[in-house]
């Protein structure tokens, strides 16, 4: 029998419509069982929310980039890489004129380095690899790019 992840996750909002879109509050909470943190969440500012806090957009590009990091550790470590440091910064395009409005593009650049003599290019094949098994990559239909920087410790 396959086995089935299932997620869940608990958003709050209070507050009033009442008065039209312009005037609305868009902070909120999202939390997420068994785990006992609480996201403090808002819109992006470009549509009346918080820019102190997160906003959905940047929790999808957060856990693109969060899942490719860990599937990369998993097949560096399947593969006897001593990875000792990963580090991404990331981003994300969601353009207003391409209809749907959505995330299209998400750009990973890792920065991996790694301890011992695996060449460069197997290296890259392990983070290609790991993008095939990211469960977030699996998922969404926006272009993903990966720019891994290689280093040594």
């Amino acid at each position: 029998m396959t086995e089935v992840h299932v997620y869940e996750a608990h958003a709050t909002w209070q507050g009033s419509t009442g008065a039209g879109y312009d005037a609305y509050g868009r902070a909120h909470e999202v939390s997420s069982p068994p785990a006992e943190a609480t996201l403090a969440l808002s819109s992006d500012p470009a549509f009346r929310g918080d820019a102190s806090r997160l906003n959905p957009e940047q929790l999808l590009l957060a856990a693109a980039s969060s899942c490719q990091l860990l599937s990369f550790l998993a097949v560096a470590a399947r593969a006897r890489i001593d990875v000792v440091a990963y580090e991404d910064h990331a981003s994300a395009r969601m353009p207003e004129d391409d209809k749907p409005v959505r995330i299209t593009e998400i750009t990973l650049r890792p920065r991996i380095t790694v301890r011992g003599g695996a060449p460069e290019e197997r290296l890259r094949h392990l983070v290609e690899v790991a993008h095939r098994e990211c469960f977030i990559a699996n998922s969404v239909t926006s272009r993903i790019t990966i720019e891994p920087t290689i280093m040594r410790a």
